[in-house]
């Protein structure tokens, strides 16, 4: 297939790009900054003045979203908070565009989405037949950017929306800082403890949109996360015994809220978040259970 992904400079956009590429995918990665092809990756520019990219993918048959500010960069200020939320809804909306002017629609759009936008709960299970959605910042944002991309239907496009649990990838996203105290020998329980934490390994994200892209019976929402969620306090524990570190050194939810502001929401609440859908549909994941993910990254 012909893949067009938007923000594939990422951590997880490469690990999409390098697994389709294995798999013998066409892959153009729309690109802010000219780039020079690859000898497997072609870049278009986009979102630039004078930019049409629609003029140079052709035929594509289906699109991946991964465009938008990181949730994980800077403190979620007011001016931080409208650029994670506006930079979702221009990328979007550009594709939107693109594809309208396209002669010949893709079958497939993915659009990049969140379990943020559950409401943070200790005891709620949630699959993607939940009808809960958060009033806070993050859901927010997942729900308006769902909805955006669902205007594709208009056009008889199979959308799906990737909600993301806690990507873990052993150089970049949220596992390197979870991982720097135990290194220093002062990891333990962050706030409560009791939160729940549902991540899934980089690479099962990456098998999870190839499964998606092979079996067309899928659309709608999509939980991305390990099948076996964990509490926090429970994380941190397996996290300081791959590491043969303590789990001793507790930080408590004021001193999160002060180094972080709010964005400390983001370790100091959590959702149980199940992949229903995909297990329904055969999907087996490479690291169902955390111990085989840290003992692979860490």
């Amino acid at each position: 297939m012909k893949v067009v992904i938007a923000g594939g400079s990422g951590f997880i956009g490469r690990h999409i790009t390098d697994l389709l590429l294995k798999n013998g995918h066409e892959i153009i990665v729309l690109s802010r900054k000219k780039k020079d092809d690859s000898e497997q990756v072609k870049y278009v520019l986009w979102l630039q003045d004078g930019a049409s990219p629609e003029n140079e993918i052709g035929a594509v048959d289906v699109f991946i979203n991964l465009a938008g500010v990181s949730i994980n960069d800077g403190r979620w200020t007011e001016a931080h908070q409208k650029r994670i939320y506006e930079s979702r809804m221009e990328a979007t909306d550009e594709l939107i565009r693109i594809i309208g002017e396209l002669d010949e629609k893709p079958s497939l759009f993915i659009n990049a989405s969140a379990i943020g936008i559950y409401p943070a709960s200790e005891a709620a299970i949630y699959t993607e037949k939940s009808a809960e959605v958060a009033t806070d910042f993050l859901g927010k944002t997942v729900s308006e950017w769902e909805k955006k991309a669902a205007s594709l239907n208009d056009f008889g496009i199979r959308t799906v929306y990737t909600r993301f649990g806690l990507v873990l990838w052993k150089d970049e996203g949220a596992l390197p800082l979870m991982v720097l105290p135990y290194k220093m020998y002062v990891g333990g329980k962050v706030g409560t403890g009791q939160q729940w934490v549902s991540w899934v390994h980089v690479r099962d994200v990456a098998r999870a949109v190839l499964h998606i892209m092979e079996n067309s019976q899928i659309e709608g929402a999509v939980n991305v996360t390990a099948p076996f969620p964990l509490r926090m306090d429970d994380f941190g524990k397996m996290i300081g015994a791959t590491l043969h570190r303590p789990h001793w050194f507790p930080a408590p939810s004021p001193i999160m809220k002060l180094a972080l502001g709010k964005k400390s929401s983001l370790v100091l609440e959590g959702q149980y978040v199940t992949p229903e859908k995909l297990l329904a549909d055969g999907f087996e994941f490479d690291f169902p259970v955390l111990s085989l993910a840290l003992d692979n990254l860490l």
